[in-house]
């Protein structure tokens, strides 16, 4: 069965973002997980606001995925690459039932929260970088049930952590 993977970095002190939604602070380079992490998914999941801010950065990244983003309202954009939905468990049952490979949970913070309150993350592959914000848009925030994890694996890379846990149901 596929499996709902939020892989994803943060600062030492639990950060996603400055508050502004910057990522200035991530590392440019340098070995990490991401591309093999990437080549075993074929469907991305995330938040208007995280469509947006990947947007800043030039030609959206995900084209060789099945793209679906969280919007509150109906006036979706037309795009191409991308499919809008608003309703999560209806986009979760229609997809995971669909055959294919892994789905990347990507962010932002309220979309992960929509998710991890219903249940519905597999696993988190979180790369902490060693920087402390101090303020900034939290990992997790609005979380309304605790969540047991099991670590799987830890990999020290040059400029960061990656932290590999199995969501306990």
């Amino acid at each position: 069965m596929r499996k709902i993977i939020l892989f994803i970095a943060s600062s030492l002190d639990g950060y996603i973002a400055r508050e502004n939604g910057d990522v200035d602070w991530l590392p440019e380079s340098g070995p990490s997980g991401y591309n093999d992490f990437y080549k075993s998914i074929d469907t991305v999941i995330m938040g208007k606001t995280t469509y947006d801010q990947v947007l800043t950065f030039g030609a959206y990244p995900y084209k060789d995925k099945k793209s679906y983003i969280f919007s509150r309202n109906n006036n979706f954009s037309k795009d191409e690459n991308t499919k809008f939905v608003h309703d999560v468990e209806k986009l979760v049952k229609d997809v995971i039932s669909n055959h294919g490979t892994n789905i990347w949970l990507v962010g932002g913070a309220e979309i992960i929260s929509a998710f991890m309150n219903l249940n519905l993350v597999d696993k988190i592959i979180l790369s902490v970088i060693p920087v402390v914000l101090g303020t900034g848009i939290p990992l997790f925030k609005n979380i309304t049930k605790e969540t047991k994890l099991e670590l799987m694996k830890t990999t020290d890379y040059e400029k960061l952590v990656e932290l590999h846990y199995k969501v306990l149901k």
